[in-house]
Formats: C-alpha cells, sequence, structure tokens
C-alpha cells in the first residue's frame, strides 16, 4: 500500500513548475497573482463587512489548527506565547472600540476569537507548559508594546466617543501589525517548523491579505478622500495603513516561503537564515 502521506504527482508537477523560475520571476508572479486576486475581491465583494468577515474566518481557522494541536497532540511546540498574549491585547481593545462605535458582526466575531486565543494561552500557561520553548520565545514584550503606544499616541484619531477609545482604537491598529513578530522570531530560531503551527502562520497571512485588500476598497472607494483627510493632519488613516502594510510584508516573506514548501512536498517547513 502506497504512503497516505505521499504528496501527490500533480502537486509535485506544479511545485516543479512554480521552483523552476528564478527568485525575480517567482516574485512577479506572486505580485501578478495578489493583484489579480485583488481585481477579483473589487468586482465581486461590495461589501466591506464580507472582507472583515472573510479575514476573521482565516484567522479562526488558524486558531482552530491550534486548538486541535493543543488537545490533540498535546504540545505547544514551536508556538510564542508572546503572540497570542499580544494577540489577546488587540483583541481586547478592538472589541471595546467596536462596541462603542459598531455594536455589530465585528463585536461578535472578535469575542469568538478572543475566547479561543485565551484558551490557548491557558494550555500554553498551564496543561502543556512543558513542551514551550521558553528560551527561543525571547522577545520581550515591551518591545512592541512601548513603540505602538508612541505611535498610538502621535497619530491619536480624537474620535468624538473619547479620548481614551481613540487611544485604543490607534494602539490595537499598530499592535496588530507587530503582533506576529514573536511568532516569527521563535520560528527563525528554530529553524525547523512543524506543519501545524506553518499552517497557523500561514492562515494569519492570509487573513492579512482580506483585511488589506479591505483596506485597498476603502480608499478606491473613496475617490481619494481618505488620503485627503491625510493631508487634513487626519494621522491616524496614514498610520492605519502604514500599520496595513506593515502586517503583509512582515507575513507575506513566511507565506512565501510556506507555498515554496508545501510545493516541495515537505513535511516540516525550513527557514533560510533570516526572515
Amino acid at each position: 500500500m502506497g504512503d497516505k502521506n505521499a504528496t501527490p504527482v500533480a502537486v509535485k508537477r506544479i511545485g516543479r513548475w512554480v521552483r523552476s523560475p528564478s527568485v525575480r520571476e517567482q516574485v512577479t508572479m506572486g505580485v501578478v497573482a495578489a493583484f489579480v486576486l485583488l481585481v477579483l475581491i473589487k468586482v465581486f465583494v461590495k461589501s466591506q463587512t464580507y472582507l472583515f468577515v472573510a479575514t476573521q474566518v482565516a484567522h479562526s481557522a488558524g486558531i482552530l489548527l491550534l486548538i486541535y494541536k493543543l488537545t490533540i497532540t498535546k504540545t505547544c511546540s514551536g508556538l510564542s506565547l508572546k503572540t497570542q498574549e499580544l494577540t489577546a491585547m488587540f483583541l481586547l481593545m478592538r472589541i471595546l472600540c467596536f462596541f462603542g462605535l459598531f455594536r455589530d458582526i465585528h463585536v461578535v466575531l472578535d469575542s469568538l476569537t478572543l475566547v479561543c486565543t485565551l484558551w490557548v494561552i491557558y494550555m500554553m500557561r498551564y496543561k502543556v507548559k512543558n513542551t514551550y520553548m521558553q528560551e527561543l520565545d525571547s522577545m520581550p514584550l515591551y518591545y512592541v508594546l512601548v513603540p505602538c503606544a508612541i505611535v498610538a499616541i502621535i497619530g491619536h484619531p480624537g474620535l468624538r466617543a473619547g479620548i481614551i477609545l481613540g487611544f485604543f482604537f490607534m494602539y490595537y491598529i499598530t499592535i496588530e501589525a507587530v503582533s506576529v513578530l514573536p511568532q516569527l522570531q521563535l520560528l527563525q530560531k528554530a529553524k525547523m517548523i512543524e506543519p501545524f503551527t506553518a499552517h497557523y502562520v500561514f492562515a494569519l497571512g492570509v487573513a492579512r491579505f482580506f483585511s488589506c485588500a479591505n483596506w485597498i476598497n476603502m480608499l478606491i472607494g473613496s475617490r481619494g478622500e481618505l488620503l485627503t483627510k491625510i493631508g487634513q493632519a487626519q494621522l491616524y488613516i496614514l498610520v492605519a495603513l502604514i500599520a496595513e502594510v506593515v502586517q503583509t510584508f512582515i507575513l507575506a516573506d513566511f507565506c512565501y516561503y510556506y507555498v515554496k514548501s508545501v510545493m516541495a512536498g515537505e513535511r516540516m517547513m525550513r527557514l533560510p537564515s533570516l526572515v
């Protein structure tokens, strides 16, 4: 009997075709594919809510993979507790902001994601802590929280709902932009990445793509109004845009090596010396 885990022949052929061009050609193909997807999203997706839901579904898929990993395999090897803690922080602040501004499906979806994230944190801290790679998860949280707080103060939007809510709005955006850095640092140190962890980070990359597509749709739909507001000293829009670009590029590099690894039929993903 054949190996059930063997990579299908079709996937291997596609993998060889993808790996055959040069790095520059591969990057070009990736950019073209992303542009085509953005155009299709613009044509067929008429509501920003749908893109937000798609973002949350992708994030939730990653969380479900973590739940499976922690429950079935009884290990949190390769996972960053600090990334989970940062995720819980920005989700809590986003829920407070959305509850004060929208009070709709955004709050419901974020609340479900927050509960799942807190459960992951609990499992990593108490149930499977003997498998936690604490020595590799070494990025101090203040490396993220302090600079993000400074950016949030500078780019404070001054919402009518209040100064504190406006600060939280800017703070969660900046924290979300770099919350995955501890996870990527851990993976960089570990070198070898087991499948569930790689799938989880890839799911975050997909979520970022949908979120970035949402912002692009907003920019196009506003017909330059958002950019005009930046010129009127509403810096929070510029900060939000930069944060979205930062998130996308941080995860795009990982997603590139993830797809390359899948196409090569490798069960354990490898990262180069720098991510």
